[in-house]
């Protein structure tokens, strides 16, 4: 063998040694920079307390079950892996939620997602996921409560404002709770809908922006910059976030050709809500998701047809959830289906 030629590996089954759990986690968390600020910007400080109290808990209940586990504690809380989970989570919750929402949450996505399922690269299911879904589906009002953004908010809250509405449940005396807080655009459209309003009535409100929800607009564009960022620095592949926008475009244009009045256009998918995280930081898990790269093309179309059937007919104003898990559950089965067979390997095997 000529020792000056050397194998490409640049492809699994071969790691790259550059690359660690540590760094790529780290990456994640460079690349939502940008969207975090965008939170904050556009709906105050209360974010930065979700944050913070989101990463403490997963933080926390990571050394929990390592130390039950009789693992090496420092050695796997310097994976960063938890602390993604947590940053994860707490960008789909209310910037006012419940302090402890974080806490059931993260004890849902890092115990009973994570560890009880053998520890990281052993979940089927995405932990931020899990622990998100856990508090939708347990606390819909909580999870509902919203502040205005800054635009066309009346008042600002400070920072021990939203401490104290995180913690005491308190919020300023001097303006009504009414006032203050606001659905999310994806539930103004679904409540909207449900009262005979059409989709240009309820997008004319001044919740609503230029192609998506007032804010919303923007942070997904944030974190569209976030997951190209990923892309290019081949953290990710192309091909989840692809399927899922495109098949989003897709899937749901026929809809709104049919009806406008009454089904979400393609572009307001797309910029409201949490697709575009979904997209690029939570399907794109490669522990949880496909591992072909057909497979992966089908993972992303059915998070996105997923989101879009739930946004559209669903009780949840929002998908995301809900359509990975459930293509967390599938993918096993389409990776049996979708990854070519090994060179020799008999046909029928």
């Amino acid at each position: 063998m000529n020792p000056s030629k050397t194998f490409n590996t640049q492809s699994a089954p071969h790691i790259p040694n550059n690359n660690t759990v540590a760094k790529v986690m780290l990456t994640v968390w460079l690349a939502l920079i940008p969207a975090m600020i965008a939170h904050v910007f556009f709906f105050g400080t209360g974010i930065i307390i979700q944050l913070t109290l989101s990463i403490v808990f997963a933080l926390g209940f990571e050394a929990m079950s390592l130390k039950l586990l009789n693992k090496p504690i420092k050695l796997f809380l310097k994976d960063y892996s938890a602390f993604v989970t947590g940053l994860l989570f707490a960008l789909c919750i209310s910037p006012v939620a419940p302090w402890w929402v974080s806490f059931i949450g993260m004890f849902f996505a890092i115990v009973v997602a994570k560890h009880l399922f053998g520890g990281l690269g052993q979940n089927i299911f995405n932990p931020a996921m899990v622990g998100f879904a856990v508090v939708l589906i347990s606390f819909p009002q909580s999870m509902s409560i919203w502040l205005a953004p800054h635009e066309i908010s009346p008042y600002a809250m400070s920072f021990l404002e939203n401490l104290q509405a995180i913690f005491l449940n308190q919020f300023p005396a001097s303006i009504t709770f009414d006032t203050l807080t606001q659905a999310t655009p994806l539930d103004s459209i679904k409540t909207g809908i449900s009262q005979g309003f059409s989709q240009s009535e309820i997008s004319s409100q001044p919740l609503f922006g230029d192609f998506g929800g007032l804010g919303w607009e923007w942070i997904a564009n944030f974190y569209f910059l976030g997951g190209l960022f990923l892309i290019y620095k081949r953290i990710i592949t192309w091909r989840v976030p692809a399927a899922v926008i495109l098949t989003t475009i897709a899937f749901s244009l026929p809809f709104n050709i049919y009806d406008a009045d009454h089904f979400i256009g393609p572009i307001q998918h797309l910029f409201s809500g949490g697709l575009m995280l979904a997209a690029f930081f939570i399907a794109t898990d490669p522990t949880s998701g496909c591992s072909s790269h057909k497979g992966q093309l089908i993972f992303g179309a059915g998070v996105a047809i997923m989101i879009v059937l739930v946004r559209e007919f669903g009780n949840f104003p929002d998908g995301v959830a809900f359509g990975v898990l459930l293509m967390n559950m599938a993918a096993p089965l389409i990776d049996k289906l979708t990854i070519p067979k090994a060179f020799g390997q008999q046909a029928d095997e």
